[in-house]
């Protein structure tokens, strides 16, 4: 009954089965692994004592920036440079900028990326204070260059100048003609601004946690994607079995002649005559008949008397009979002179049922 499964057709079809139902659960185990490194980060983070309390180091130490240095103070000794605002930033709830500053350092002149502070107010409409001049020595937090996916970056471009979107080297070094640091630093402290007001002092920017170290949102994603793909692997498995069982079904109908090969129906279907045999048959109007084979004539008569005019003819033995609408039935035999009989006899019952008719 299974001997389908070996067939060509068959072949594919085991074939991708196979192959999805392992990639699938590769896939989810995959996903699983990472939700469970974000927790595992989580922890770690959670029992690490703050970044920020920590003794600040040379830049230089901190670099590159990952989980374990992400937030930890760094120290960079030179001379402030180019300033960029970064539109778009939020803090307390309510929306501003970021006055950005790049410090060029001791030594190769490697400029630093430093968020001096946030400001509320629209970019450009809003003075800033100015950067210190002289060689400065500024202590901050340590962050990762931004990306697309970080918080409060617009890469649409088409800023004016003197804005900048996104605070990474990659986006720094197509506006200045210097080397930039792949990190920047947020200064802890804040720095007094022009006279108007509060609304004039820099605030400090806090350290945001390195991406990918908490319970956040994509973390919870990972782990719904690890039961879609589970999913999946069940339902591949499920559709196989199911066409197994229907494609044994026919088989099994096949072989007791409940269903042809070909898949049409069969004896006693839909349109035939049950118990017609031979070589040929006829068959009338209202499922009235009869069938003729073999130098056989048979007239099949029906509808009521006089209700049409209704004929069948059916040849046999080369006798042709004609009977209309009525009662009457002519039989033919074989034989030139029998079937002579046979056509005057429907001849008169045809005469007589009009009449009667009438």
């Amino acid at each position: 009954m299974y001997r389908f499964l070996l067939t060509p057709r068959w072949w594919g079809i085991n074939l991708f089965v196979v192959l999805a139902i392992p990639f699938c659960v590769f896939m989810g185990t995959w996903q699983l692994g990472r939700f469970e490194d974000r927790v595992q980060s989580h922890e770690q983070a959670t029992k690490q004592p703050d970044p920020s309390t920590r003794a600040a180091k040379p830049l230089d130490e901190l670099l590159p920036v990952d989980k374990v240095t992400s937030g930890r103070p760094a120290v960079a000794t030179g001379t402030y440079a180019d300033q960029f605002l970064v539109p778009g930033r939020e803090l307390d709830d309510r929306r501003g900028f970021y006055v950005l500053t790049l410090l060029r350092t001791e030594g190769g002149g490697k400029a630093l990326p430093v968020v001096r502070g946030w400001l509320p107010g629209t970019a450009g409409d809003v003075p800033v204070p100015a950067a210190p001049r002289g060689e400065v020595t500024v202590a901050g937090d340590l962050q990762a260059s931004e990306n697309i996916h970080s918080d409060g970056v617009n890469a649409r471009g088409g800023l004016p100048e003197g804005q900048l979107g996104m605070i990474s080297a990659a986006s720094l070094v197509n506006l200045v003609d210097y080397d930039v640091y792949d990190a920047w630093i947020t200064l802890p402290e804040a720095e007094a601004g022009g006279a108007a007001g509060p609304d004039d002092v820099l605030k400090p920017v806090p350290a945001a946690a390195p991406q990918g170290s908490g319970l956040d949102l994509k973390a919870f994603q990972n782990l719904g994607y690890t039961g879609e793909w589970f999913v999946f692997a069940g339902f591949v498995l499920f559709m196989w079995f199911r066409l197994v069982r229907r494609e044994a079904e026919t088989a099994r109908d096949v072989a007791l002649g409940l269903v042809p090969e070909d898949g049409e129906p069969g004896v006693g279907g839909a349109g035939e005559i049950p118990g017609a045999s031979g070589d040929s048959g006829a068959v009338a109007d209202g499922g009235t008949g009869g069938a003729a084979a073999d130098g056989e004539a048979v007239a099949a008569v029906g509808g009521a008397e006089g209700s049409g005019a209704d004929e069948v003819a059916v040849a046999a033995g080369g006798a042709v009979v004609e009977v209309g609408a009525g009662a009457g039935a002519a039989e033919a035999g074989g034989g030139a002179q029998g079937s002579g009989d046979a056509v005057q006899g429907a001849q008169g019952s045809k005469t007589a049922g009009t009449s009667h008719g009438s």
